[in-house]
């Protein structure tokens, strides 16, 4: 029998109304469905206004987005599988109540996908070019379904 891939989660909760959308336990299942090597991640739900200001004290756009992965020396995807990949993960549950409710899907829907594509991030994932964006999504799509959770990007 296969060893589970070692996880070190922790989940922070500055903004409470995401507890009402998925459980600690939930969120532990949805990242380690996405995880391929060892991990350390920290997932903060944040509010509007410390999402912009994350957003724009980091990357200069002074907006709240979705999702936000700071990784820490994280090798390039492929490069260096054993080693750990260590990542804070920053969701707005702001955001994410609008944008599901604007794609008419449930909050737990849309968190799940954004949690995954955070993880994914957090492994030296990205989507800068349509070949990395399509393996991306095809990967998030897979782990979704494990879920029964709708390919959201049809």
């Amino acid at each position: 029998m296969k060893s589970p891939i070692p996880l070190s989660l922790s989940v922070q909760y500055a903004d409470l109304r995401a507890k009402d959308i998925a459980s600690r336990q939930q969120i532990r299942r949805w990242v380690k469905a996405a995880i391929r090597q060892p991990a350390m991640l920290t997932i903060r739900f944040v509010d509007e206004a410390e999402g912009q200001a994350i957003n724009r004290d980091f990357r200069h756009k002074d907006y709240a987005t979705n999702v936000l992965t700071f990784t820490y020396d994280a090798p390039p995807y492929g490069e260096d599988e054993s080693a750990a990949a260590e990542a804070d993960i920053i969701l707005c549950t702001d955001v994410i109540l609008k944008e599901a409710k604007e794609q008419k899907k449930t909050p737990a829907a849309h968190l799940a996908h954004l949690i995954i594509h955070g993880v994914l991030h957090a492994q030296g994932h990205d989507h800068e070019t349509d070949a990395d964006a399509e393996k991306m999504e095809v990967l998030e799509t897979a782990i979704l379904s494990r879920f029964s959770i709708a390919d959201p990007y049809a």
